[in-house]
């Protein structure tokens, strides 16, 4: 079937972004100026991965709110030989835990880690072992060019002289303040007098920018290792947080190889578990693939029906059999195959929501961040990272200027579930740093931020490229739906007849101003240029290079 997907569309929206477009190289971040400081590698002679960890650095400083270097994540590695791999940078349980270490709020369902006293929300109970620094130090040695002292300068540079407050970050403040203003440190920067930094206003974080710096000059062990773990841990020690140089030091990251999923003639790769997305990714495309969903057109009814059926499925699946492979069996085979899909599709009614139980025996935050980079030369970087909640567990580590995640809200604190605490146990996540290939060429990278809401967001974007043929501006700013298994999501612009119409089917429609965060992708065009995107949902600039040196044996002269 040909013609424009909005002829077939009962869901209309206009883009709020412009794409970007080069020939030598692409960086799209959820804040202009950690874009800008990833396209300066690339400018520099840098490649992809010199430009992402540029990146990475610069969004602590100026996405203080979703990432820092007391966080984890997971990195999506394509180099220039075709190869890809994730870097496995998560938190993981300090050793000091156990599985009974909190107790679980009385009363609360069964996916909902809510602890007595929020002791793994909020404050340093709430800490799991950093993984993000380590990931990013040892990706740049291995696959970079730069040194790390030269990618770190931007973001030393903008922690130093400051930034200007975005509407963006003033109303992330707003929504944390009650619990900042508990502590010191990190309402001296963000809420100054007692008010949320005002847009237009200038972020300025000296001690962190001291910190930087030490960490360019002697890399992650300044951390693991050295004085900044020292004053990681004496604070933990003082204020009965569980972190201990044993966990610091004995922290490793793990290389993993993707999930593989054909999807109409696509090959889409995603993470392996501990990520629960290139499974569920996979699995709810191979339901899918069995309707046609072009036809059927997209923001419809029908569509969002299909979309919302089987999300319920993976999350059935995700809550009975998803987390870290080391300590549970994952049965990643039967989810992700074809059998188990048909088998699943089979039992699913096209006309009527139903409730869906786990077809296989054995949460999360929605303040990530996510970038995508790439080079001319094939590499390619996407990668999403976190310290969990907006502002990780709410306070500053005085001497790091640093805010630490609050990774252990993602681990049931009740034992004997698949997500239960056990030491050196890995964050389960559904981050979803995906790639796209066509006939073996990439065409398509891309992910975002949003918690649980990722990976379908990501679906989305996958269905609304392949199926629906969508621009890439279009894919990435396309309204969203999510739901697993309660409430049905749906962004403002699905209309009221189609929203009506998912009533009568027996959903529970809930308006929602935004599902999952600002997503940033990259297009890979046969001429060898590049387009890049961003969405409406965040501050997310796309940085393209073009242009290059001068032709050999060019000379200016006057006479």
């Amino acid at each position: 079937m040909g013609g424009n997907w909005r002829d077939r569309t009962a869901t209309t929206f206009a883009c709020g972004k412009k794409p970007a477009a080069g020939s030598r190289g692409m960086v799209v971040s959820n804040h202009p100026l950690a874009s800008a400081a990833g396209a300066e590698m690339l400018a520099a002679g840098g490649n992809a991965i010199d430009a992402a960890i540029a990146t990475l650095f610069t969004l602590t400083v100026v996405e203080p709110m979703m990432v820092g270097i007391i966080g984890g994540g997971m990195a999506h590695i394509r180099t220039a030989d075709g190869n890809h791999r994730f870097i496995d940078g998560q938190s993981t349980v300090p050793a000091m835990v156990k599985p009974d270490t909190y107790r679980s709020k009385p009363g609360s369902a069964h996916d909902v880690f809510d602890t007595v006293g929020d002791e793994n929300l909020t404050g340093p109970k709430a800490v799991a072992v950093p993984g993000s620094l380590k990931a990013w130090c040892e990706t740049l040695r291995r696959f970079g060019t730069m040194p790390l002292a030269e990618v770190m300068q931007p973001a030393i540079k903008h922690a130093a002289r400051g930034y200007i407050a975005t509407p963006y970050l003033h109303e992330c403040i707003s929504d944390s303040a009650r619990e900042m203003l508990k502590d010191k440190p990190i309402a001296a920067i963000y809420l100054p007098k007692g008010e949320p930094l005002k847009p237009g206003e200038r972020v300025v974080q000296a001690e962190y920018a001291e910190t930087l710096s030490t960490i360019a000059q002697h890399g992650e062990d300044a951390l693991y290792h050295g004085p900044l773990g020292d004053i990681l841990i004496d604070y933990m020690e003082k204020h009965g947080g569980f972190i201990r140089k044993e966990d610091l030091t004995n922290y490793e990251t793990v290389e993993r190889l993707p999930i593989r999923c054909d999807y109409r003639g696509w090959e889409i790769l995603g993470p392996p578990p501990p990520a629960a997305s290139g499974v569920h990714i996979t699995q709810m495309l191979n339901i899918l693939e069995g309707f046609d969903i072009r036809a059927l057109g997209f923001g419809t009814a029908e569509t969002v029906h299909l979309i919302a059926e089987v999300l319920k499925i993976a999350f059935a699946d995700r809550a009975a059999a998803s987390g870290d492979p080391d300590y549970i069996n994952v049965p990643v085979e039967q989810l992700t195959s074809k059998d188990y899909a048909r088998e699943r599709r089979a039992a699913l009614d096209v006309n009527r929501a139903k409730e869906w139980g786990a077809g296989v025996t054995q949460l999360e935050s929605a303040y990530t961040t996510h970038m995508t980079a790439a080079d001319c030369l094939g590499n390619v970087v996407a990668t999403t990272q976190t310290i969990n909640n907006l502002f990780g567990a709410k306070f500053l580590i005085p001497g790091l200027g640093a805010i630490p995640n609050n990774y252990m809200n993602l681990f049931d604190p009740r034992p004997g579930h698949a997500l239960s605490l056990a030491p050196g146990k890995r964050v389960t996540t559904s981050m979803s740093p995906m790639m796209a290939l066509r006939d073996g060429k990439l065409v398509y990278a891309l992910g975002l931020p949003g918690g649980k809401r990722i990976f379908p967001s990501a679906m989305q974007a996958l269905i609304n490229l392949i199926d629906h043929g969508m621009s890439l501006q279009e894919a990435v700013e396309a309204p969203r739906v999510w739901t697993e298994g309660h409430a049905l999501e749906v962004e403002q612009a699905i209309p009221d007849a189609a929203r009506a119409k998912l009533g009568a089917m027996g959903h529970q429609v809930v308006e929602m101003a935004t599902v999952a965060g600002g997503m940033n992708a990259i297009q890979f065009h046969d001429d060898g240029t590049l387009s890049g995107a961003a969405c409406w949902r965040a501050d997310g600039t796309p940085v393209a290079i073009s242009g290059g040196l001068a032709r050999a044996g060019v000379r200016f002269g006057l006479r």
